[in-house]
């Protein structure tokens, strides 16, 4: 075992937990523990849905590997947690983390930052009535996208094309969250860009000479030192990137590199940057966007602060075509692992 991953300590690596993605959190989580072990990391499965977070501190765990997915886990609430018990984790804060999974807020932010995004309505429990519906449509028309705005991997998402579809979309949103999200759909490619933040120049992972030092810091400068990974075009069937074609059959094409001309790469490749930064990320995300087809113009959709790990996932295959193996991406991230205030020891104790 070499001196750099002695030095990590004993780590958890937190998958599964309560939200609706838990399934897609233990397959991250899985393929994470095997990359971190395969190089000497001392690491470990740890299910915040079966253990207390305080047997993190019990157990003589330093840090934490965040592979979970969605509310409980994406949200700030974990992030939290793991502040007050003083134990670095991967990842953005408490406040970029609950911001990023609120897509109305995050959107919020990114209009008074002046970065494009589809025009919206939300709809709060007491406001989806048909009155109310019938006003979403005035003001976006149709197609238009529902969906619920603290879920990700395509949970709970309608396309909506025709009037009579509308209060079954909003139906099946509140089924996963309270407010309803209803946004404009932009008819065009979608895309992806991963953001990750490298503490060496050189992306030949750890065989290539990346310093994963040993220890964890304060995570001051939110962005700093983050650089966008090439873009992936996707390329679902009939369009329909939902949850069954994202994670559990091959019929979604994935193009990386995407052929995009260079001009919109870099483009898009800066807004990734510009929306990560307007959040407050830090250590790695991914922003998903479309393109018009109409005049090419980009538009952000969400971003993701924990992003996918599978075998399926986008961030592995970004890295993987910048020359950053899954085992140095993984490592590379557990690095960085940090806090966004350090108590005093005795606050802690």
């Amino acid at each position: 075992m070499s001196q750099t991953t002695t030095d990590l300590g004993k780590v958890a690596v937190l998958m599964g937990g309560q939200s609706a993605e838990r399934d897609i959190s233990l397959m991250s989580g899985t393929g994470v523990l095997q990359a971190l072990r395969a190089q000497g990391v001392d690491a470990y499965a740890f299910d915040p849905s079966q253990r207390e977070l305080l047997e993190l501190r019990r157990d003589g765990f330093k840090c934490c590997f965040i592979a979970l997915h969605g509310r409980y886990g994406e949200d700030g609430t974990v992030q939290g947690a793991l502040e007050l018990l003083g134990i670095p984790y991967t990842g953005s804060g408490v406040m970029a983390s609950s911001i990023a999974m609120d897509k109305i807020m995050t959107k919020r932010i990114w209009r008074a930052d002046g970065l494009p995004t589809p025009d919206y309505v939300s709809l709060p429990p007491h406001q989806q009535q048909a009155l109310h519906q019938q006003a979403v449509l005035q003001r976006l028309g149709l197609p238009l996208m529902v969906k619920p705005p603290h879920e990700g991997s395509s949970l709970g998402i309608t396309k909506v094309s025709q009037v009579d579809q509308f209060s079954q979309a909003v139906a099946l949103s509140a089924n996963y969250d309270p407010t309803v999200l209803c946004e404009a759909f932009i008819q065009g490619e979608e895309v992806t860009c991963a953001v990750v933040e490298l503490q060496d120049s050189n992306r030949g992972g750890q065989a290539a000479g990346l310093d994963f030092g040993g220890g964890f810091g304060l995570n001051d400068g939110a962005g700093d030192g983050a650089i966008a990974l090439p873009v992936i075009r996707i390329l679902a069937p009939q369009g329909a990137y939902d949850y069954q074609n994202k994670y559990f059959t091959n019929a979604v094409q994935y193009l990386c590199p995407s052929g995009l001309p260079e001009q919109e790469e870099r483009e898009i490749q800066r807004l990734a940057l510009a929306a990560y930064r307007a959040v407050g990320c830090r250590g790695w995300g991914r922003v998903d966007l479309m393109i018009r087809a109409s005049d090419r113009a980009p538009f952000l959709l969400e971003l993701n602060t924990a992003p996918g790990m599978t075998s399926h996932s986008l961030m592995p295959m970004a890295a993987k075509a910048a020359g950053i193996s899954y085992e140095a991406l993984c490592l590379q991230l557990l690095s960085r692992a940090g806090l966004d205030y350090r108590l005093p020891v005795e606050a802690r104790s």
